[in-house]
């Protein structure tokens, strides 16, 4: 396992952005630690020679036509639009 100090630790979280008491700084670290020792452990796994996996199951994801099209409800849609004219969204000009 990885020996992560509290200094480290807190920078750490600080980099995170997240807010730690300093009493919980050690229990941070020996958690960091053990999860650099976990990273360690998975670098010593020979993967050589084996395929990248997207489920554990041997599987085609479900695929679709690329077709364009409106959705099925337009009106729906411009609905939310703060100026819909003909069918369309409508922007200000802004070339001139």
């Amino acid at each position: 396992m990885s020996e992560i100090d509290t200094e480290t630790a807190a920078r750490v979280a600080k980099l995170a952005r997240i807010r730690v008491a300093d009493d919980a700084l050690p229990a941070l670290a020996q958690e960091f630690g053990a999860i650099l020792g976990f990273i360690e452990q998975l670098q010593e796994v020979d993967v050589e020679g084996v395929e990248p996996m997207v489920s554990v199951t041997p599987m085609r994801l479900k695929r679709r036509e690329d077709e364009v099209t409106d959705g099925g409800m337009p009106e729906k849609v411009l609905s939310n639009a703060p100026d819909a004219r003909e069918g369309f969204f409508a922007v200000p000009k802004v070339v001139e």
